[in-house]
């Protein structure tokens, strides 16, 4: 099923207003979440909702909380997110990370006391919108991802997103998990009924995990096991993964006071902790000088020779460029179970659902 990307931001925001959310932060969080399914990260757009409800339901989120500056000067500022969810609270500290990049060249905001915020490379593009560079990582409340040398969950999928303007090219934009794969990715194989690719997934003994519905009952605290660091094993560099996964919880929630997932009680705030810096190139070189250069770099990339004549080279933002050149005009596809949760999130909340 195919359905606009404005009929999914209405669903969206009307949810969100018929759970209590202010107009305006509604709106801001219904456009993050769309733009993201536009983008073709089908993981952390409209199929987030029924986490969302479910979390509501449990009193972890307040979605009545409105994020506000706390702590400023020049070049950073610190944003409690007020125990509500992450997106207008990573919009807001974005945009103040830009206005500081303009005002001094690099602009940096941390965002403490916060919830999921969705797609990480949705703000780091925003930076690069503006002719900027964006940088941001983000801690998350689920211990999934065992370290290098144990199969017990410790850590989150701790995303790390960067994005760089280009003038010719779409933006590069590098938006990835420090784990394999995402645990919402993991969720929309099983919404599919595909198997997982070996290797995303471990058990308690370190086996392989393709079944999608019994790889989301470990990562939803089934027993030991979990998302594998990038890299895989450690033959593969698992511990780049592992160690890349610190530094994003380090710069995402240990700078702003953050908790470690691991050591969170059940019942307790998630404070879940975003980082975002914007940095201006014309600080460094005349304006406009490094985005033809990049654009120079990825023109050069997209020359090189393909394996397969049939998938010529591509470089970091190009699939979610293509994706909203399609969904823009085709709809965005959502798999008919999907659709019924969604029908069934709205009717709880007695709004219409338009699908």
């Amino acid at each position: 099923m195919r359905v606009s990307v404005d009929a999914v931001r209405e669903l969206i925001g009307q949810v969100f207003i018929a759970w209590g959310m202010d107009h305006d932060l509604a709106a801001v969080t219904a456009e993050v979440m769309a733009e993201t399914d536009l983008a073709g990260i089908d993981s952390h757009g409209v199929s987030m909702l029924m986490s969302y409800e479910r979390m509501r339901a449990e009193g972890l989120i307040d979605l009545t909380a409105r994020p506000a500056v706390v702590r400023e000067n020049a070049a950073s500022a610190l944003v409690d997110a007020g125990g509500g969810i992450g997106h207008p609270a990573g919009e807001l500290a974005m945009r103040t990370a830009i206005d500081k990049a303009k005002a001094g060249t690099v602009g940096v905001v941390s965002v403490v006391n916060s919830h999921h915020f969705g797609a990480a490379g949705h703000y780091a593009e925003m930076a690069a919108r503006q002719k900027l560079i964006g940088l941001v990582t983000s801690s998350a409340n689920l211990p999934a991802a065992p370290p290098t040398g144990s199969v017990v969950p410790m850590l989150a999928t701790n995303p790390i997103a960067f994005a760089a303007p280009a003038r010719r090219n779409p933006h590069f934009l590098l938006d990835i998990a420090t784990t394999t794969a995402a645990v919402n990715k993991v969720k929309v194989y099983d919404f599919h009924d595909e198997p997982l690719p070996e290797g995303w997934v471990v058990d308690d003994v370190n086996r392989p995990v393709t079944d999608a519905r019994e790889a989301l009952g470990i990562l939803r605290g089934d027993g030991a096991g979990g998302l594998t660091p990038l890299g895989g094993t450690p033959e593969m560099g698992s511990h780049k993964g592992y160690g890349l996964s610190m530094m994003a919880h380090l710069l995402g929630a240990t700078l702003c006071g953050g908790t470690f997932p691991a050591i969170r009680k059940p019942g307790e705030p998630n404070n879940i902790g975003h980082f975002f810096l914007a940095l201006d190139p014309s600080g460094f070189r005349p304006p406009g000088e490094f985005e033809d250069d990049l654009d120079d770099a990825v023109d050069l990339l997209h020359a090189a020779p393909p394996l397969n004549a049939d998938e010529p080279v591509l470089v970091a933002g190009d699939p979610q460029a293509a994706a909203r050149q399609d969904r823009s005009r085709n709809g965005i596809p959502l798999p008919d179970v999907l659709v019924e949760q969604l029908r069934g999130i709205a009717e709880r909340a007695g709004v219409p659902s338009g699908l």
